[in-house]
């Protein structure tokens, strides 16, 4: 069975390595120190705290493992050389109402759409992806459709 390959920025591969490396090393401690002073506290058959703990620890291994795997697939995607909009481009557009906004277009499991970071894979992430300033672009949305104008691609 093939794993499939995860597109990601080189900051998005990097937070990684540094998520990943905070839970195997301070993460892991904290979870250690907090479990050691649950068993010193005695009964482990009703310690509460001793099972939140356990539970910690749990989750803290899965989500290393949930990385590493991550990791492992991950394919970094090199910025457009034609000075098209792909992963890791920052695009200002401006709709059709007039606004202007920003977007950084990243890998799925970069995603923060508060921070204005959307998929590649997403509606207006496909839209966008190849065009460059001056273009047009027509974007699907549930209730309708969304015109864009790229007014400037940039790579940080």
């Amino acid at each position: 069975m093939t794993k499939e390959r995860i597109s990601m920025t080189q900051r998005g591969y990097d937070k990684l390595v540094e998520t990943l490396g905070y839970l195997k090393t301070e993460r892991r401690e904290q979870i250690s120190e907090y479990m050691g002073s649950a068993i010193a506290d005695g009964d482990l058959r009703e310690s509460a705290a001793y099972d939140e703990a356990r539970m910690q620890q749990s989750e803290n291994e899965a989500r290393i493992i949930e990385l590493e795997q991550q990791l492992e697939r991950a394919l970094i995607v090199e910025e457009d050389a034609s000075g098209g909009i792909g992963l890791g481009a920052t695009v200002r557009v401006r709709d059709d109402r007039g606004n202007e906004r920003q977007f950084e277009l990243v890998g799925t499991y970069e995603v923060d759409v508060l921070k204005g970071k959307i998929s590649d894979a997403s509606p207006i992430g496909q839209a966008l992806s190849g065009k460059k300033a001056g273009q047009k672009v027509t974007v699907p949305l549930p209730k309708g459709t969304a015109q864009f104008e790229v007014l400037e691609v940039s790579y940080r």
